[in-house]
């Protein structure tokens, strides 16, 4: 199946199971403990909490996400900052027995993917959460077991989510893997988190579940990672037809090139769809986010040896694939262009220098057998030529240098406080 007919025949299937759908929201969510919308279960946050939902008890939907917590795993088979959650949802509708049958007629039914590959997993239960015995009855009944190995039990780092945000609903999960690969994350909310990790029994009962659609298509597609799925092969095509078939940097085997190219298709498309939602690079918050990601992309096309403005084309048919599921992109497309154009144009009038520059500290400090930046150094780099703290970071680790991140801000602290002052003088002379 397309990633299309997955995502249309996810929906259509809980719609005849008595589900409304609902269209995505932003990636900026509304809650504004969050910086975005990371799960499919955030606009619905307050219906677990009583709220009459507008949308009736039972939904589903195909959620944009973004997260920031899997920057640094991406280019393996199956993390992404981008992706869209495939979810289904009930508020005090029904609970964990219907969501696992429901979870497993879709799969083995309609996705056609043999239960004999799937491993599911409980939460095991600790000192504030019993065992979830409940699930593992039902699971039972479906054939899977501890006996048989194909039912394990994990703690609170696995198999319970939530809140997200500061604060609100959350409860033992239930996992369905496909091998190793986490495929669908069953969440029973049953308890509310306050900001102090105190857990109260929510009054009403919910159901939230999230399933990655490129996880999804790699799994039915048979493909070895996410990226070789139609949701990304293009991108990935798109990429290496501007690739030069040798590559100067012999250093640079074959590893390290596919991942590269993984990192700039991801990193493409999350800052197309950030900027759809209307998130622009700056130096703060949501906009430093779209800054890091276009600026890890152009570095890795620079130690590729892309040619210059290489990143409108993959954002082109990163335009060309989603068009017809989230038309803004396409309505937005010359905004989108222009922007990361511009960013590109100006991180490489700085980036080669900066490069330049980081090096010879490097050369320096190797020579005094020192293997760590000062903030001195690492702030000099972000003011003078735009090089995020993660970019400077992650080039040190390459060298095998660490970085005093607490040098770093504090060297930040005094210039902001330094701006402060001129700010405020300059008010005076006025």
């Amino acid at each position: 199946m397309t990633s299309k007919e997955l995502r249309k025949n996810f929906l259509l299937f809980f719609k005849k199971k008595g589900h409304n759908i609902v269209p995505s929201s932003s990636l900026i969510p509304t809650d504004s403990s969050v910086l975005f919308t990371t799960a499919g279960m955030q606009q619905f946050k307050r219906y677990y909490l009583g709220e009459k939902s507008p949308y009736g008890k039972n939904v589903c939907s195909c959620q944009k996400c973004f997260r920031t917590s899997d920057i640094e795993e991406v280019g393996d088979k199956s993390h992404l900052t981008f992706l869209e959650m495939l979810g289904n949802f009930s508020f005090d509708g029904y609970f964990k027995e219907k969501a696992i049958n429901l979870a497993f007629e879709l799969l083995d039914s309609v996705f056609h993917i043999p239960s004999s590959k799937m491993i599911v997993t409980v939460f095991g239960g600790d000192t504030d959460v019993p065992r979830d015995e409940e699930s593992v009855r039902i699971w039972e009944k479906l054939g899977f077991s501890e006996k048989k190995g194909n039912l394990r039990f994990a703690g609170k780092e696995d198999n319970f989510w939530g809140p997200t945000g500061l604060e609100g609903p959350c409860g033992p999960t239930t996992e369905i893997h496909i091998g190793e690969l986490e495929l669908w994350n069953l969440v029973f909310n049953e308890y509310y988190k306050d900001q102090n990790g105190k857990l109260t029994p929510l009054k009403q009962k919910g159901v939230d579940t999230g399933m990655g659609l490129e996880r999804l298509a790699m799994v039915v597609q048979g493909k070895p990672s996410v990226f070789e799925t139609d949701l990304f092969l293009p991108i990935i095509e798109e990429l290496n037809s501007n690739l030069k078939s040798q590559i100067s940097n012999l250093q640079f085997k074959t590893q390290n090139l596919k991942k590269s190219k993984r990192i700039i298709a991801d990193h493409v498309k999350g800052a197309v769809f950030l900027i759809s939602d209307g998130v622009f690079p700056s130096n703060v918050e949501r906009g430093y986010v779209v800054r890091r990601v276009l600026r890890r992309a152009i570095r890795y096309g620079k130690i590729l040896e892309l040619p210059d403005k290489f990143l409108i084309p993959i954002a082109q048919k990163v335009i060309e694939i989603y068009k017809d599921i989230y038309p803004e992109l396409k309505s937005k497309e010359t905004d989108i262009l222009t922007i990361i154009q511009n960013e590109e144009e100006k991180f490489n009038k700085t980036l080669k220098i900066g490069l330049k520059e980081l090096k010879e500290q490097i050369s320096k400090l190797k020579a005094q057998n020192i293997k760590s930046l000062s903030g001195k150094i690492v702030f000099n780099l972000y003011q003078s030529y735009g090089f995020p703290l993660e970019l400077t970071k992650e080039i040190a680790k390459e060298e095998g240098f660490t970085i005093d991140e607490w040098g770093f801000k504090e060297e930040f602290k005094k210039h902001q406080e330094a701006s402060r002052v001129g700010a405020e003088r300059k008010f005076r002379r006025k």
